[in-house]
């Protein structure tokens, strides 16, 4: 009995020293400006349309089969590909990106060019639905998956054959890392449930791990979506929105007029997403100038198949034993912070390797979309992922892992 406690506050005692590290990065990153050379939003101006730009088209993008057949999209940076002469097999970093709900690798240019940078061979993958991968209704608008498993094992499929075949030296695969962000963490969150053994760390931006129902009761709005969801399969063959939720709303070109302009601003106003001006609008402009990625609000199906994924989240905590950290915005009206506080207490309560002190890491301030805040609540964010997955160097992943049945 002795032996085990003693083992556990050594789990206990390594995992606050961790946290500790991390702190003390984030504090020392304050104190150095942005000691990982991060793209700030001063850089962003000229660096979008020219470094990154040229990066970019170096890139290798393809697609497969992901289950039914649906077309699954994918970005890839390889340094082996940037530089085929060099030797630098010998260390394997892998890092693959679980992108957010509407999201698609294309708005992920500037943050994998910094991921590169450092070192980081850098996979994207545009779910089901989204992005440039293909689209399962007649209206390409919907928000809409069949089943939220799908999702999960595109990703494994992703990980397994696509992934793993960049990440292999003389026959042995080196683990890749998961930076997963919103929807892209609960999509992430239940692979790491059905694969334990496949990632060598995770880190979990701003995750969708509880809705934010706008003060009505979850017992409440969960007993209305299934409802809602009921009644649409009796009645109709066609996914519905939910209330509230419509097509993409095409915005005017805000560089044509003042007039123009104006829209644009109260948009950035108004916008519960980022702080950053110059980020959002290239995020804007970007769904503005590639119709095919642009999608609106979702359906009452895609709500109750994530209702049903997050309770299994949550019932099969135990199952996530890779080393996790949460990173939670501290303004997000997004996603349901008090959600990810609830997964974080559990998690390390199981697994005191995740979650280090079993709480989120907390950016205050920050509002949803981490990665493209302004640069005082994006570099904290990054500085903090980059130092949890330095903190667990790649091991090699000797055979391919199953699924759990369990």
């Amino acid at each position: 009995m002795s032996s085990k406690l003693g083992t556990n506050n050594s789990k206990r005692i390594t995992c606050m020293l961790k946290y500790a590290f991390i702190l003390f990065t984030l504090v020392g990153m304050m104190t150095k400006t942005n000691a990982n050379n991060f793209t700030t939003e001063q850089q962003l101006i000229t660096r979008y349309s020219g470094e990154i730009a040229d990066f970019w088209l170096q890139g290798e993008f393809s697609h497969f089969s992901g289950v039914n057949d649906t077309r699954i999209n994918y970005a890839l940076f390889n340094h082996a590909l940037f530089t085929p002469n060099t030797d630098n097999d010998t260390d394997r970093k892998c890092l693959v990106i679980s992108s957010g709900r509407s999201e698609g690798y294309l708005k992920y240019k500037e943050l994998s060019f910094d991921l590169f940078n450092l070192g980081f061979n850098v996979f994207l993958i545009d779910h089901r639905g989204q992005g440039l991968s293909e689209r399962a209704l007649e209206n390409s608008h919907k928000g809409y998956v069949e089943n939220f498993q799908y999702y999960v094992d595109d990703l494994a499929t992703f990980i397994d054959n696509i992934v793993s075949s960049h990440c292999t030296v003389d026959g042995n695969t080196h683990k890749p890392y998961l930076l997963a962000h919103s929807m892209g963490a609960a999509i992430a969150a239940r692979y790491l449930q059905d694969y334990p053994d496949n990632i060598q760390a995770a880190v979990l931006s701003s995750p969708m791990l509880g809705f934010n129902s706008g003060g009505i009761p979850d017992v409440i709005a969960k007993s209305l979506i299934k409802s809602t969801a009921q009644i649409n399969q009796w009645f109709d063959n066609t996914p519905w929105y939910f209330f509230g939720q419509t097509d993409y709303i095409q915005k005017n070109d805000a560089q044509k007029n003042d007039v123009h302009k104006d829209d644009a601003q109260n948009d950035f106003a108004n916008n519960p997403l980022m702080h950053s001006a110059l980020r959002f609008q290239q995020f804007s402009r970007l769904y503005h100038q590639n119709p095919e990625i642009q999608l609106g609000g979702v359906t009452v199906h895609w709500l109750n198949e994530s209702i049903a994924a997050l309770e299994t989240i949550f019932t099969k905590l135990n199952k996530i034993t890779t080393p996790t950290l949460v990173i939670q915005a501290g303004d997000d009206k997004i996603v349901n912070n008090d959600a990810q506080n609830d997964f974080c207490q559990q998690l390390h309560q199981l697994h005191p390797q995740s979650c280090p002190d079993g709480k989120p890491l907390v950016i205050k301030g920050a509002y949803h979309e981490l990665f493209f805040e302004s640069d005082i609540y994006r570099q904290q964010a990054l500085t903090a992922a980059v130092a949890w997955f330095e903190e667990h160097p790649s091991t090699l992943r000797q055979t391919q892992d199953k699924r759990t049945n369990s």
